[in-house]
């Protein structure tokens, strides 16, 4: 919000200024934007915002921990029984798990279809290149464990081959 001015009466804010200062502002709410900076006509004006992002985060209530801890440990054992699976096939790395090669286009699997040796299982996103997860064996597919567009995680079961 800075004018490079000469003297120091030319360093009061016109209307004008006042005016485009507020529209920026708005600007700033309408598109979520933290920070503006335009220079026009010799003017050089930066709107700028501080967000905090610990105001944005609700705080946990006491009794919440609780609650959801018995919650969140049964399908944590759920999956850690799928990961030895001896037909379950893992993430071998982190990314975004999908089921087809674009969207809108038939999935490369469903439950039951059968697979062979080598066929495309799904597709894992990672830095932006997209991986296909080959079958490892042979078999009917009786469990797809992730869902379209879910993040995966290294070692975690994405599908079950019987």
């Amino acid at each position: 919000m800075a004018r490079q001015p000469d003297d120091k009466a030319a360093a009061k804010f016109s209307s004008e200024d006042s005016a485009l200062i507020r529209e920026l502002a708005l600007l700033l709410d309408e598109t979520s934007l933290t920070e503006i900076e335009i220079e026009r006509a010799g003017l050089r004006l930066r709107v700028a915002r501080n967000v905090s992002v610990a105001a944005t985060m609700p705080m946990p209530v006491a009794a919440t921990p609780a609650t959801l801890q018995p919650a969140a440990a049964a399908p944590a054992t759920a999956a850690t029984d799928l990961s030895k699976h001896p037909g379950a096939v893992t993430s071998p790395m982190v990314g975004t798990a999908y089921w087809a090669p674009e969207p809108g286009a038939k999935p490369f699997i469903e439950v039951g279809t059968k697979v062979s040796v080598g066929q495309t299982l799904l597709i894992i996103e990672a830095m932006k290149t997209m991986n296909q997860i080959p079958s490892p064996r042979a078999g009917t597919v009786t469990q797809i464990l992730v869902e379209d567009g879910q993040p995966v995680e290294y070692g975690e079961p994405l599908v079950i081959i019987e």
